[in-house]
């Protein structure tokens, strides 16, 4: 029997996402959130989309940690015939946010992998320890796996070194680390080809900007299907406003909120990745209801909204100048994927750059890849759900593949 299902893991602090999915044709036969793991009440709903679907099931009860919370996904997928143990289990799939400037491709996991994932750990102390915990976790539960790391910041590893250094002493930089990364990467690429696809053309041929808006938000230049540029940085926290992050601020606003306002590092810290962006402008971070407040004549999300969509028109400006020629602006996620207000917005007064949308095909709700300009603008506008779980399991299927025919 040929192995050809990968589970996907996305292991969060307190949480890990999960999808178990067929890649002779991609489709989807399980998923699930395990969430509040380690609280006094945690939960798990997992819904099987075998045969037409099925009946989600939730467990609500106490789980301790993620060994615990892997083995409860592994008996809901056992329920449905879908166990960790079965033969056709070709490998496990996880979500690393932090690759740094080494790892540029998917990578099979072992120790030495480990160990400079660990080692990422400054630059992104919120999302790697809990990459970790997920990784050894379903080590430990099926060592004889494959196990392959994803990275998110992997897609921009192709920027150039112009656009990923800092103006900053080169010899402080390099001890420290200190560069663009970019994150989001699964996103970009899956959203830059398939707007390819979509375009009838191949990823080689087209210049794609995409605008990943969703609570965390982030732009990229891709110049036939290789990324060029991206808006965020060091950490996840440079670039576009986001739903609770600052995007672009003076680095001289950190000196005078701790000379003047007394602040430390860590009240900072906080300040500008949770209390920052649409929420600390007005009190909102869900598009939806800051929509629902403008249309009722409320100012401070009016003022909210125009910041978001100045920086975006920025970024998009910006990023046309680098490419020299775009043949598509690609929103997805879920402010792009639902937001038409913001689609409109973004574009709104670009003509002379070709963009434009169509009011009708805009206003639309699909869950499809769609084109929403109309058919005489000269650069496409695209809305483009994402599908960062089935890049995931491609890019694992295809290493394990290739590694299958190697020894065989």
């Amino acid at each position: 029997m040929t192995a050809t299902r990968v589970l996907v893991l996305n292991s969060g602090s307190s949480s890990v996402k999960y999808q178990l999915l067929d890649m002779r044709d991609g489709a989807r036969l399980a998923q699930g959130l395990v969430e509040r793991i380690g609280e006094e009440t945690s939960r798990l709903k997992h819904t099987p989309l075998t045969g037409g679907g099925g009946e989600s099931r939730e467990q609500n009860r106490p789980i301790a940690d993620h060994e615990e919370a892997l083995k409860a996904v592994a008996g809901e997928l056992a329920h449905d015939g879908l166990g960790l143990d079965s033969p056709e289990l070709a490998a496990i799939g996880h979500r690393v946010v932090h690759g740094g400037k080494f790892f540029t491709q998917p990578t099979v996991i072992d120790d030495a992998v480990l160990k400079e994932v660990e080692r990422l750990i400054p630059v992104a102390p919120l999302h790697n320890p809990a990459n970790l915990t997920g990784i050894r976790t379903a080590m430990a539960l099926r060592p004889d796996l494959p196990q392959v790391a994803v990275f998110d910041t992997a897609f921009h590893t192709t920027m150039p070194e112009s656009a990923s250094r800092y103006a900053i002493d080169v010899k402080t930089a390099d001890e420290h680390r200190i560069r663009r990364y970019g994150f989001h990467g699964t996103s970009h690429a899956y959203v830059s080809r398939r707007t390819a696809e979509l375009l009838g053309k191949e990823p080689e041929e087209v210049n794609v900007i995409v605008l990943h808006l969703g609570n965390g938000a982030s732009a990229s230049a891709v110049r036939g299907g290789v990324c060029v540029e991206t808006s965020m940085g060091l950490t996840p926290l440079e670039g576009l406003v986001m739903g609770t992050r600052s995007g672009d601020v003076d680095p001289a606003v950190i000196f005078h909120l701790m000379r003047v306002g007394n602040m430390s590092a860590d009240e900072i810290d906080v300040l500008l990745n949770k209390k920052s962006g649409l929420i600390g402008l007005c009190g909102d971070n869900d598009m939806r209801e800051i929509r629902r407040r403008i249309d009722e004549g409320d100012q401070e999300a009016r003022l909210a909204f125009d910041i978001y969509i100045h920086r975006l028109k920025k970024y998009i400006g910006a990023y046309y100048a680098v490419l020299g020629r775009v043949d598509a602006v690609a929103f997805t996620a879920g402010v792009g994927e639902n937001a038409a207000p913001v689609r409109e917005a973004a574009v709104s007064g670009l003509e002379e750059l070709g963009l434009t949308v169509d009011g009708e095909l805009n206003s639309v709700r699909s869950d499809e890849a769609r084109i929403i300009s109309p058919e005489y603008a000269r650069v496409a506008v695209a809305v483009v759900p994402t599908d960062e779980e089935l890049e995931i399991a491609r890019q694992t299927y295809a290493l394990v593949g290739d590694s299958d025919r190697r020894h065989a």
